[in-house]
Protein backbone atom coordinates (compact mmCIF):
# COMPACT_ATOMS: atom_id res chain seq x y z
CA UNK A 1 0.00 0.00 0.00
CA UNK A 2 1.28 3.65 -0.99
CA UNK A 3 2.85 4.97 2.66
CA UNK A 4 0.93 8.22 2.45
CA UNK A 5 -2.85 6.45 1.35
CA UNK A 6 -1.99 4.15 4.59
CA UNK A 7 -1.84 6.81 6.84
CA UNK A 8 -4.93 8.48 5.12
CA UNK A 9 -6.83 5.73 5.20
CA UNK A 10 -5.73 4.93 8.95
CA UNK A 11 -6.77 8.33 9.93
CA UNK A 12 -10.35 7.73 8.92
CA UNK A 13 -10.63 5.36 11.66
CA UNK A 14 -9.38 6.84 14.43
CA UNK A 15 -12.12 8.00 17.16
CA UNK A 16 -13.14 11.43 18.56
CA UNK A 17 -10.68 10.70 21.98
CA UNK A 18 -8.14 13.52 21.04
CA UNK A 19 -10.84 15.94 22.44
CA UNK A 20 -12.43 16.87 19.32
CA UNK A 21 -15.87 16.96 21.10
CA UNK A 22 -14.80 19.82 23.17
CA UNK A 23 -15.28 23.52 22.31
CA UNK A 24 -11.47 24.01 23.03
CA UNK A 25 -8.64 22.04 22.18
CA UNK A 26 -5.22 22.13 24.18
CA UNK A 27 -1.76 22.32 22.07
CA UNK A 28 1.49 21.59 22.82
CA UNK A 29 2.26 25.60 23.33
CA UNK A 30 -0.40 25.81 26.16
CA UNK A 31 -2.87 28.23 23.85
CA UNK A 32 -5.70 26.82 23.25
CA UNK A 33 -7.40 26.68 19.64
CA UNK A 34 -11.31 26.70 19.28
CA UNK A 35 -13.15 24.62 16.87
CA UNK A 36 -13.46 27.64 14.71
CA UNK A 37 -10.01 28.69 14.49
CA UNK A 38 -8.71 25.85 12.37
CA UNK A 39 -5.16 25.60 11.94
CA UNK A 40 -3.62 26.54 8.80
CA UNK A 41 -1.13 24.06 6.30
CA UNK A 42 0.25 25.53 3.80
CA UNK A 43 0.94 23.40 0.52
CA UNK A 44 3.25 24.83 -2.38
CA UNK A 45 2.85 23.02 -5.20
CA UNK A 46 3.31 22.73 -8.90
CA UNK A 47 1.77 21.28 -11.79
CA UNK A 48 4.46 20.45 -13.49
CA UNK A 49 5.99 18.42 -10.46
CA UNK A 50 5.32 14.90 -10.80
CA UNK A 51 5.72 14.16 -6.76
CA UNK A 52 3.18 17.12 -6.53
CA UNK A 53 0.95 15.00 -9.06
CA UNK A 54 1.18 12.23 -6.82
CA UNK A 55 0.74 13.51 -3.41
CA UNK A 56 -2.90 15.32 -4.83
CA UNK A 57 -4.64 12.38 -3.32
CA UNK A 58 -2.66 12.65 0.10
CA UNK A 59 -3.42 16.28 0.48
CA UNK A 60 -7.31 15.82 -0.38
CA UNK A 61 -6.99 13.30 2.58
CA UNK A 62 -5.44 15.31 4.82
CA UNK A 63 -7.48 18.03 4.64
CA UNK A 64 -10.61 15.60 4.99
CA UNK A 65 -9.26 13.87 8.12
CA UNK A 66 -8.58 16.82 10.05
CA UNK A 67 -9.80 20.17 10.81
CA UNK A 68 -7.67 22.51 9.26
CA UNK A 69 -7.41 24.99 6.66
CA UNK A 70 -5.10 23.31 3.93
CA UNK A 71 -4.60 26.67 1.75
CA UNK A 72 -2.79 25.24 -1.51
CA UNK A 73 -0.42 27.63 -3.64
CA UNK A 74 1.68 27.56 -6.20
CA UNK A 75 5.77 27.58 -6.34
CA UNK A 76 7.01 27.48 -9.93
CA UNK A 77 11.00 25.51 -9.83
CA UNK A 78 13.00 27.49 -11.62
CA UNK A 79 14.27 23.95 -13.12
CA UNK A 80 17.28 25.38 -15.48
CA UNK A 81 18.60 27.37 -12.62
CA UNK A 82 18.02 24.53 -10.03
CA UNK A 83 19.37 21.41 -11.89
CA UNK A 84 21.59 23.24 -14.69
CA UNK A 85 20.99 23.60 -18.03
CA UNK A 86 19.68 20.88 -20.43
CA UNK A 87 23.17 21.22 -22.10
CA UNK A 88 24.76 21.38 -18.79
CA UNK A 89 23.21 18.35 -17.16
CA UNK A 90 26.02 15.28 -17.11
CA UNK A 91 24.52 11.20 -17.50
CA UNK A 92 24.67 11.26 -13.38
CA UNK A 93 21.93 13.97 -13.27
CA UNK A 94 19.79 12.33 -16.35
CA UNK A 95 20.05 8.86 -14.00
CA UNK A 96 18.66 11.15 -10.99
CA UNK A 97 15.89 12.36 -13.59
CA UNK A 98 15.06 8.85 -14.28
CA UNK A 99 15.01 7.75 -11.59
CA UNK A 100 12.55 10.70 -10.45
CA UNK A 101 9.89 9.40 -12.79
CA UNK A 102 9.79 5.88 -12.30
CA UNK A 103 9.33 6.48 -8.70
CA UNK A 104 6.36 8.94 -9.48
CA UNK A 105 5.28 6.33 -11.60
CA UNK A 106 5.32 4.02 -8.78
CA UNK A 107 2.97 5.63 -6.51
CA UNK A 108 0.77 6.90 -9.80
CA UNK A 109 0.16 3.41 -10.63
CA UNK A 110 -1.10 2.94 -7.09
CA UNK A 111 -3.63 5.42 -7.75
CA UNK A 112 -4.72 4.71 -11.36
CA UNK A 113 -3.35 7.46 -12.25
CA UNK A 114 -1.72 8.42 -15.65
CA UNK A 115 1.90 9.90 -15.07
CA UNK A 116 3.93 9.89 -18.85
CA UNK A 117 7.20 12.43 -19.05
CA UNK A 118 6.97 15.33 -20.29
CA UNK A 119 8.99 16.28 -23.24
CA UNK A 120 10.68 19.02 -22.36
CA UNK A 121 11.30 21.38 -19.48
CA UNK A 122 8.23 23.47 -19.44
CA UNK A 123 8.22 27.13 -17.91
CA UNK A 124 5.01 26.21 -15.59
CA UNK A 125 3.93 30.00 -14.99
CA UNK A 126 1.27 30.33 -16.87
CA UNK A 127 -0.66 26.99 -15.38
CA UNK A 128 0.18 27.78 -11.55
CA UNK A 129 -1.22 31.14 -12.01
CA UNK A 130 -3.85 29.49 -13.21
CA UNK A 131 -4.32 27.72 -9.62
CA UNK A 132 -4.56 31.87 -8.37
CA UNK A 133 -7.58 32.11 -10.87
CA UNK A 134 -9.38 29.03 -10.41
CA UNK A 135 -9.18 30.17 -6.12
CA UNK A 136 -10.29 33.32 -6.91
CA UNK A 137 -13.56 32.09 -8.78
CA UNK A 138 -14.12 29.12 -6.51
CA UNK A 139 -13.58 26.25 -8.86
CA UNK A 140 -9.90 25.67 -7.18
CA UNK A 141 -10.93 21.67 -7.10
CA UNK A 142 -12.03 21.25 -10.16
CA UNK A 143 -9.31 23.36 -12.31
CA UNK A 144 -6.53 21.12 -9.51
CA UNK A 145 -7.17 17.78 -10.76
CA UNK A 146 -8.24 18.60 -14.50
CA UNK A 147 -4.55 20.93 -14.31
CA UNK A 148 -2.76 17.52 -13.02
CA UNK A 149 -4.25 15.10 -15.05
CA UNK A 150 -4.33 16.95 -18.69
CA UNK A 151 -0.36 18.08 -17.82
CA UNK A 152 0.69 14.37 -16.69
CA UNK A 153 -1.31 12.98 -20.29
CA UNK A 154 0.51 15.00 -22.55
CA UNK A 155 -2.82 17.25 -23.50
CA UNK A 156 -2.28 20.33 -22.33
CA UNK A 157 0.61 22.72 -22.57
CA UNK A 158 1.36 24.19 -19.01
CA UNK A 159 3.04 27.26 -21.32
CA UNK A 160 0.20 28.20 -23.08
CA UNK A 161 -2.15 30.96 -22.19
CA UNK A 162 -5.17 29.80 -24.41
CA UNK A 163 -5.22 25.87 -23.26
CA UNK A 164 -5.21 26.95 -19.54
CA UNK A 165 -7.43 29.19 -20.27
CA UNK A 166 -9.71 26.14 -21.53
CA UNK A 167 -9.04 24.19 -18.73
CA UNK A 168 -10.15 26.69 -16.44
CA UNK A 169 -13.26 27.55 -18.00
CA UNK A 170 -14.07 23.68 -17.94
CA UNK A 171 -13.26 23.69 -14.52
CA UNK A 172 -16.38 26.72 -14.49
CA UNK A 173 -14.00 29.83 -14.24
CA UNK A 174 -14.98 32.73 -16.68
CA UNK A 175 -13.27 34.03 -18.91
CA UNK A 176 -10.37 36.43 -18.85
CA UNK A 177 -7.35 34.56 -17.47
CA UNK A 178 -4.96 36.10 -19.55
CA UNK A 179 -5.49 39.57 -18.46
CA UNK A 180 -5.10 38.04 -14.69
CA UNK A 181 -2.21 36.74 -15.76
CA UNK A 182 -0.43 39.86 -17.46
CA UNK A 183 -1.85 41.97 -14.34
CA UNK A 184 -2.47 41.27 -10.58
CA UNK A 185 -2.42 37.63 -10.96
CA UNK A 186 1.46 37.38 -12.34
CA UNK A 187 2.37 39.68 -9.97
CA UNK A 188 0.29 37.75 -7.08
CA UNK A 189 2.08 34.56 -8.66
CA UNK A 190 5.84 35.86 -8.56
CA UNK A 191 5.74 37.70 -5.06
CA UNK A 192 4.13 34.02 -3.95
CA UNK A 193 7.72 32.73 -5.36
CA UNK A 194 9.56 34.99 -3.44
CA UNK A 195 7.55 34.36 -0.41
CA UNK A 196 8.17 30.53 -0.72
CA UNK A 197 12.37 31.04 -1.09
CA UNK A 198 12.24 33.46 1.55
CA UNK A 199 10.53 31.16 3.94
CA UNK A 200 13.12 27.75 3.23
CA UNK A 201 10.73 26.11 0.49
CA UNK A 202 13.07 24.60 -2.24
CA UNK A 203 10.66 21.57 -3.62
CA UNK A 204 7.57 20.63 -4.28
CA UNK A 205 5.04 19.19 -3.06
CA UNK A 206 6.19 21.06 0.76
CA UNK A 207 3.60 21.32 3.37
CA UNK A 208 4.05 23.69 6.27
CA UNK A 209 2.54 23.70 9.53
CA UNK A 210 3.51 26.34 12.29
CA UNK A 211 6.60 27.19 10.51
CA UNK A 212 7.80 23.04 10.12
CA UNK A 213 8.56 22.34 6.89
CA UNK A 214 7.49 19.21 5.17
CA UNK A 215 8.80 18.18 1.72
CA UNK A 216 7.52 15.46 -0.03
CA UNK A 217 4.28 13.63 -0.15
CA UNK A 218 5.80 10.46 1.79
CA UNK A 219 6.19 12.93 4.81
CA UNK A 220 2.73 13.61 5.02
CA UNK A 221 2.42 10.78 7.98
CA UNK A 222 4.78 13.07 10.08
CA UNK A 223 2.67 16.04 9.26
CA UNK A 224 -0.19 14.05 10.25
CA UNK A 225 1.93 12.89 13.79
CA UNK A 226 2.63 16.82 14.32
CA UNK A 227 -1.35 17.65 13.83
CA UNK A 228 -2.03 15.57 16.25
CA UNK A 229 0.53 16.42 19.07
CA UNK A 230 -0.21 19.44 18.66
CA UNK A 231 -4.11 18.64 19.57
CA UNK A 232 -5.31 19.47 15.96
CA UNK A 233 -8.83 17.71 16.06
CA UNK A 234 -10.01 15.18 13.48
CA UNK A 235 -12.68 15.63 11.57
CA UNK A 236 -16.44 13.37 13.11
Amino acid sequence: MDPGLGHAAAGRHVDGRRGRRHLLVAVASGAARTVTDRAKVILWSDYVSPYAFVAKAWAYALEADYEIELEWRPYTLDIASFQGSVEQRDPHHWRRVRYAYMDARRFANKQGLTLMGPKKIYDARAINAGMLYAQQHGVFRAYNDLAFERFWRRDLDPESVDQVTNTLVQAGAPAGFAAFLHGEGGARHDALRSEAEASGIFGVPSFVFEGEIFWGGDRVFLLRERLDEKGVPRRR
